[in-house]
C-alpha cells in the first residue's frame, strides 16, 4: 500500500502560504493596507481589526488613507498604530489619519533583510517537522505490514522530493521578498 501524500502537500502549502503573508505584512518602505492587518483598535469596549472599523487606501508611494467609520475613532485607531511599533508615522486631519511609510535607510533594509531569512527559517523547520511526521507514519505502516520495505523507500524518496520542491519554493519567496527590500 502506497502512502497518501495529500495532508503533507496540504501542511506544505499551507507553510508556503504563511511565509508568504508574514512577508506582505511587513513595512518595506512601500504603502500597503496588509501592513495594518495585525493592527487590533479598541472599539466599543471590544477589540478588532482596523479593518472592520475604517475604510483603507492607498493614497501614494508612501502613504495610506484611513477613514473611519465612526470620526469618534479617529484616536483610538492612530492610538492603534502608533502601539503597534511599525515605524509608520501618523498625521491627523479632519477626515481621517495619514500614515505614512518613511523611506528606508541602509541598515533598515538590512535589519529586515535579517528579518526575513528568521521568517524562513522558521517555515523550514515547519517544513522539516512535517517531513519527520510523515516518515514516522511510513516506518509505522511498513512495522505493521501495510506496505513492504521497498514501498517504505520508495516513498520516503518522494517525500524528499517533495520537501526539495517546498525548500525550493520557500527559498523563491524570500529571493524576491529580499530583492524587493533592497530596491
Amino acid at each position: 500500500m502506497q502512502y497518501n501524500f495529500s495532508n503533507f502537500k496540504i501542511q506544505i502549502k499551507k507553510t508556503e502560504e504563511f511565509l508568504s503573508k508574514e512577508y506582505r505584512e511587513l513595512n518595506i518602505g512601500r504603502a500597503s493596507p496588509l501592513v495594518l492587518d495585525g493592527v487590533m483598535v479598541d472599539s466599543y469596549g471590544t477589540k478588532m481589526p482596523i479593518k472592520n472599523s475604517a475604510s483603507i487606501s492607498i493614497e501614494d508611494q508612501k502613504t495610506l488613507r484611513v477613514i473611519p467609520w465612526d470620526k469618534g475613532q479617529i484616536k483610538e485607531i492612530e492610538k492603534a498604530i502608533m502601539v503597534a511599533n511599525l515605524g509608520l508615522s501618523t498625521a491627523v486631519d479632519d477626515i481621517g489619519i495619514r500614515v505614512v511609510f518613511p523611506q528606508l535607510t541602509t541598515e533598515t533594509r538590512e535589519k529586515l533583510v535579517k528579518l526575513l531569512k528568521e521568517k524562513l527559517e522558521d517555515a523550514r523547520i515547519s517544513v522539516r517537522k512535517e517531513r519527520e511526521q510523515a516518515w514516522d507514519e511510513i516506518q509505522k505502516m511498513e512495522k505493521e505490514k501495510k506496505m513492504t520495505e521497498d514501498e517504505k523507500f520508495r516513498g520516503k524518496d518522494e517525500l524528499q522530493k517533495i520537501v526539495d520542491e517546498a525548500n525550493k519554493n520557500l527559498e523563491e519567496i524570500f529571493s524576491k521578498k529580499e530583492k524587493e527590500v533592497m530596491g
